[in-house]
């Protein structure tokens, strides 16, 4: 597969709280020479606590915030590249979802407009496009009523205004998506729901994910490859999911034991485990206890 995006040596550091003043020159590094890919057509998962420095390297990605050294390239574009043209470029191949989609959505817009300012952006091209009938068709495949295109932001559930905010994403036609926690405030059915739409339209747009997430329950649902996150670093890369049970860096794996805590017997399973092993629910290759009733289900 083909890299859609590439980062090489992210370098990104800032002033000390303490050290805010004109002549202070104390930074702290935040990220530490980061490198990563995303291929065509997967999505690639990035999880750590908080302050690890993952949703950093999401600003870093999506040209919201300049490294103090180190490349990010899109599709053969350089993003800190400011020339017009390749702006113009980058602004087609790269969509955002947040994780606020109260706050990313201008609660004065109705849908319409709301999935209109990405469409106004292709227009801007030279693109003719039916915006009633782009709306009602980007409504549809995020699995929303035509006729949610009236309302307003306060008359949807979360779980509607995030389907709308990925409307507005995909509308764009990008090439990759940056999902920043972007299921992280939903509740738990509405998570997979969300999920199982992600991973619908991933197949039928061809799309690329970079999913950022503290959850890693959702990270074995959605991603191919994951990367964990420590101190402003890569401490560890699963490139197989089946695989993920079997990490080696002491934080991946206190962060692993620490989910498979709650229902889990045993710490992580050992491949020859593993194989005796075939009749238990699993996340991965990470073997789950769960009730009978919803076993049912």
């Amino acid at each position: 597969m083909s890299a859609v995006l590439t980062a090489t040596d992210i370098q990104v550091s800032f002033l000390k709280e303490s050290q805010k003043t004109i002549f202070s020159k104390e930074r702290q590094q935040v990220l530490r020479g980061i490198d990563l890919e995303i291929n065509e057509g997967e999505c690639l998962g990035i999880i750590g606590e908080s302050g690890s420095g993952k949703s950093t390297l999401g600003r870093v990605l999506a040209g919201l915030l300049q490294p103090d050294s180190g490349k990010v390239v899109i599709e053969g574009i350089d993003i800190y590249d400011r020339s017009f043209r390749k702006q113009a470029a980058l602004r087609h191949n790269l969509a955002i979802v947040f994780q606020d989609y109260t706050s990313s959505a201008n609660p004065r817009f109705r849908v319409s407009s709301i999935i209109g300012e990405s469409l106004r952006v292709l227009e801007k091209t030279g693109e003719r496009i039916d915006r009633k009938a782009r709306v009602a068709e980007l409504l549809e495949q995020v699995g929303l009523p035509t006729d949610f295109a009236g309302r307003y932001p306060h008359e949807l559930s979360g779980g509607q205004l995030q389907r709308v905010c990925i409307a507005r994403a995909i509308a764009l036609r990008p090439r990759v998506i940056l999902l920043d926690e972007a299921i992280s405030s939903l509740d738990a059915s509405t998570q997979i729901q969300v999920m199982d739409l992600l991973m619908d339209l991933r197949k039928r747009h061809g799309l690329s994910y970079l999913f950022i997430t503290h959850d890693l329950t959702s990270i074995t649902y959605l991603c191919d490859r994951v990367l964990f996150f420590h101190n402003g670093s890569v401490v560890e890369r699963v490139d197989q999911m089946d695989r993920i049970g079997f990490i080696r860096n002491d934080y991946a794996r206190r962060l692993l034991e620490s989910v498979m805590g709650i229902g889990v017997t045993g710490g992580l399973p050992t491949q020859e485990q593993n194989s005796l092993q075939p009749a238990r629910t699993r996340i991965g290759n990470l073997p789950l206890h769960m009730p009978q009733q919803i076993r049912a289900v």
